[in-house]
């Protein structure tokens, strides 16, 4: 709604609906797990792109959220490759004891490249993507991508029958995943916590 493709999440308008997943609304809890993860952190550092349509949201949520959590967090900003360097290289300066990327585009399509300069920078961090977790990243967490495929093929199997996509509300979906890649915690020296573990949809050791 934000962007101008539709109207309103319960009567689109136009001939567009669609499925979205939680992605601002998990970045909070994204400081919780690493918190979890890093008992000691203090200062934690956040990754967004400064283009994207809800960085200004995103950023103040999370001040919100760390000041909750007694952390204090440094933003930083990386719209291109070039930054992404940039970005973990400054991570030493800060201090920080801890990264969360935000959800964007850009960050999502190189989960690898984002895994790799995490694990050449040995900071804990947490993304978004499956493809984070498997690609060495230490853990995943947001909106499920296999949930939001199963809404997407009902919805279009319901227009393929005739409904018009302006009358059927855009759906959110609420299932979340939790990927930990055990094997990445021990060479960062981490001991990830029972409790995270229960609550992880997929371990990888």
């Amino acid at each position: 709604m934000q962007t101008g493709l539709v109207v309103s999440l319960s009567r689109p308008g136009g001939n567009l609906t669609g499925v979205t997943q939680l992605h601002v609304e998990v970045m909070p809890k994204r400081l919780e797990l690493a918190q979890e993860l890093v008992p000691t952190a203090t200062i934690i550092a956040v990754l967004i792109n400064p283009t994207n349509p809800n960085a200004e949201t995103l950023s103040r949520d999370l001040q919100a959220a760390a000041r909750t959590l007694g952390l204090e967090i440094r933003v930083l900003n990386a719209s291109t490759e070039r930054d992404l360097d940039a970005a973990f290289a400054a991570l030493i300066q800060l201090r920080a004891d801890a990264l969360v990327i935000g959800n964007d585009s850009f960050f999502n399509s190189r989960s690898e490249q984002l895994a790799a300069l995490m694990v050449r920078h040995a900071i804990p961090t947490i993304f978004q993507t499956r493809e984070f977790a498997a690609a060495g990243g230490l853990v995943s967490y947001g909106g499920s991508i296999k949930d939001s495929y199963r809404q997407v093929g009902i919805y279009a199997s319901r227009i393929l029958k005739g409904e018009k996509p302006a009358e059927l509300p855009v759906q959110q979906t609420t299932k979340v995943d939790l990927i930990v890649n055990l094997k990445t915690a021990k060479a960062l020296g981490l001991t990830v916590p029972p409790a995270i573990l229960a609550r992880a949809d997929e371990v990888i050791e």
